[in-house]
């Protein structure tokens, strides 16, 4: 049985990590063989401030997986992306058929239109996807050829990002003799590792908490409908405990961890915890507050960026559709309450979701902040028709000299 190697970098604003694995040609399901992770270093809302400090963190997690899978090294990464002010467009065209048989000629014009309202010098196009056809202003064709019309239209969705925090962290990658391949946006990833297939189908929004962003994608019909941000995650709960309680950011991570909830109402076995607080002489000591104290301020953060996070899915008119099913992931999903308190805030189904369809993962890299490093594995061992915009003949490409290959590919 033949295998093939993929490797992976998920540049989050918590922790880079690495996962490299096999993948037979049979199942294509992926197997982990070497699995590196370390704190985030030069980085700030997935934007790369210090190019060497990003670059020494991508280096330490990228040599443990090596390591672990054997020693040798690899040569092409396909990354994710959460900067550079994602952007969700659908874009909807049609061109004239004249009642003829439409060939495969036809199809490729309304792409060309389509890409021609893609061109922009200053954004990058990650994700491009026709999501239906339509013959005649009748939507929802799949696949229109050998079919009659007068007007043939293509319905597309459009995820695009700046180009300059892109080529700053290709620069990073490259310096560590890698090969980025593949761009992803991270909810995709995260959607693509947690969602079942029912989900998928009939519709539903991933939301993923990440330490510095909160990320969403809506799927519907076993496509990528809608993707969008906020500028806020765990990070800033964890800020919000230092300052409400007076404590290091280190201490405020650890009681987050260990004591945090979103829920006011949630009855507790320990009702008094100890915070390590800084005096006015700079000195540090210890007193005992109410557990409450600490949900207090947990709250209301969480709950602010849920209802950001909602806001945003009505604007995009996704309330009724695919926002009748949340799965929420990430590593600030893990917080106690979080479940609850989204079932209250967006008055619909709710579950938390973790990485599913990738074996060899231990215990500590199975959870819901490893989700995106699991959706990137299973992003390439899709067929490429299905969903690879780089040119797999050519690994070694960088990505932005691989854009004119994808588009004669897709268009």
């Amino acid at each position: 049985m033949r295998e093939r190697t993929i490797a992976i970098l998920d540049v989050g604003s918590s922790k880079i990590c690495c996962f490299i694995a096999v993948v037979d040609e049979q199942s294509a399901r992926p197997r982990v063989i070497g699995i590196g992770h370390r704190e985030s270093r030069g980085l700030n809302l997935g934007t790369v401030v210090d190019m060497e400090e990003t670059e020494s963190a991508i280096r330490t997690a990228v040599d443990a997986a090596e390591k672990m899978a054997g020693g040798d090294p690899i040569e092409n990464v396909t990354v994710n992306i959460s900067s550079g002010e994602p952007k969700s467009t659908q874009l909807c065209v049609e061109v004239a058929v004249a009642g003829h048989e439409i060939s495969d000629g036809d199809i490729e014009r309304v792409l060309d239109l389509g890409k021609h309202h893609l061109n922009d010098q200053e954004r990058f196009v990650i994700h491009s996807r026709p999501t239906s056809f339509s013959i005649d202003g009748v939507s929802g064709v799949k696949d229109p050829k050998g079919m009659f019309g007068e007007k043939l239209g293509v319905e597309m969705h459009v995820t695009s990002a700046s180009i300059s925090p892109l080529r700053n962290l290709q620069t990073c990658i490259n310096r560590c003799h890698l090969n980025m391949v593949g761009v992803v946006f991270s909810p995709y990833a995260s959607g693509l590792s947690t969602l079942v297939a029912d989900e998928l189908e009939l519709g539903s929004i991933c939301i993923d908490m990440g330490g510095g962003v909160t990320s969403i994608a809506a799927f519907m019909d076993n496509e990528f409908i809608y993707g969008d941000m906020v500028p806020y995650g765990g990070h800033h709960v964890t800020k919000d405990i230092a300052q409400g309680l007076s404590t290091p950011v280190s201490a405020a991570e650890r009681l987050k961890t260990l004591f945090g909830n979103c829920m006011s109402g949630v009855s507790t076995v320990r009702n008094q915890i100890d915070v390590t607080q800084i005096g006015d002489n700079g000195q540090e000591s210890v007193t005992t507050i109410p557990r409450r104290m600490l949900t207090s301020i947990i709250e209301p953060r969480v709950e602010e960026i849920f209802e950001i996070v909602r806001d945003k899915i009505k604007e995009a008119g996704l309330e009724h559709s695919a926002g009748r099913r949340l799965i929420i992931t990430g590593g600030a999903s893990q917080l106690g309450g979080v479940e609850e308190l989204a079932k209250k805030v967006f008055k619909t189904h709710v579950r938390l979701g973790r990485p599913l369809n990738v074996d060899g993962l231990a215990d500590t890299t199975a959870g819901a902040g490893f989700a995106t490093g699991a959706g990137l594995l299973l992003y390439e061992t899709l067929k490429p028709e299905e969903l690879h915009f780089v040119e797999q003949s050519r690994p070694t490409v960088g990505i932005f000299e691989s854009i004119s290959n994808w588009f004669k590919e897709n268009f």
